[in-house]
C-alpha cells in the first residue's frame, strides 16, 4: 500500500449547495466549510468528499466527452518524496501545481490525483 484514501474533490459553481445535496444523498455531515471549499464525511478524521468552487464551471457531459468529468482523488501519504517515487514507478506522471503539503499527478491514462501529507 502506498497511501490511504483521503478524499474525493468535485469542482462546482456553488460548494455549499452541492455539499448540501450530497449530505442529504449520503447521510454525511459537514466537517469543513470555508466558502469556496466545503467537505462532508462521516467524521472530521475520516475520508470525505470536498467541493471546490471553480470559475466558469462547465458541467461534465455524459456519456459524451466534450466536457469530461471534473473530480480527482486525494491520497494521504507519510512522505511525499517516497509516495512520488512509488506512484511514478506504477506509471503516474507528475503534473504542474502543488505545494508544500501536496503534489499533483496524472494516472496512466491522464486522470489527475494528488498525494497529500
Amino acid at each position: 500500500m502506498i497511501g490511504r484514501w483521503h478524499g474525493l474533490i468535485i469542482d462546482c459553481p456553488d460548494p455549499s449547495a452541492l455539499a448540501s445535496f450530497y449530505q442529504e444523498l449520503l447521510g454525511m455531515q459537514r466537517v469543513q466549510d470555508e466558502g469556496d471549499w466545503v467537505v462532508i464525511g462521516d467524521a472530521p478524521d475520516r475520508p470525505g468528499i470536498a467541493f471546490q468552487r471553480v470559475a466558469d464551471f462547465r458541467a461534465p457531459g455524459w456519456p459524451g466527452q466534450e466536457h469530461p468529468q471534473q473530480m480527482h482523488v486525494d491520497v494521504r501519504v507519510s512522505s511525499l518524496d517516497e509516495g512520488e517515487r512509488q506512484v511514478t514507478a506504477l506509471g503516474a506522471k507528475r503534473l504542474g501545481g502543488g505545494g508544500d503539503t501536496f503534489r499533483v499527478f496524472a494516472d496512466p491514462v491522464g486522470h489527475p490525483f494528488c498525494l497529500i501529507s
